[in-house]
């Protein structure tokens, strides 16, 4: 089963590997490899062949359906990838009017099954570095911190500047 790339309207035509989310890199390195490669380019009539048909699935879809991918197409069956069981529920309508779009582009289709397939988000990773303040801020800060005057309104705001002052000495 091949399931390789994705293709969007946005992407005018350039493709990434499924699962990625840099498009133009992993398109031109996935293309230059499989060419390159003898065993492996015999893969690449199938990988353009899928990269085809998820540009006439997109075509063809309103956009919200952006985010489904063509899984496979074997035997006649088309296999789409989507995110939610919602969206599988509001293409699912879609389906008679994407086999016809489909029929009319030349793919001889005999059913479209969904399937979905959640993926995880990984979240980014924050990196956090503390401030290292010059000796004179520190001693700017503290001044702050002291000529304030001692209302309660400023209360907190004194307390957190002597506080920062100190951990900072």
């Amino acid at each position: 089963m091949l399931r390789l790339m994705r293709f969007t309207s946005h992407n005018q035509g350039i493709g990434h590997i499924y699962g990625t989310k840099a498009a133009r890199q992993t398109s031109l390195g996935a293309t230059t490899f499989l060419s390159g490669n003898a065993r492996m380019a015999s893969l690449l009539p199938a990988a353009m062949r899928m990269a085809s048909l998820q540009q006439d699935c997109a075509a063809a879809l309103p956009p919200m359906f952006a985010s489904c991918d063509v899984l496979s197409f074997e035997d006649a069956q088309l296999v789409l990838a989507t995110p939610t069981s919602a969206v599988a529920a509001k293409l699912k309508q879609q389906v008679p009017k994407l086999q016809a779009a489909l029929m009319k582009r030349g793919w001889q289709i005999n059913a479209i099954k969904l399937k979905v397939q959640v993926t995880r988000s990984i979240a980014p990773v924050v990196h956090t570095q503390q401030l290292n303040f010059p000796p004179a801020a520190v001693s700017a800060f503290a001044e702050l911190g002291d000529a304030l005057p001692a209302t309660p309104q400023n209360a907190t705001l004194i307390a957190a500047i002597k506080a920062m002052a100190a951990r900072r000495r």
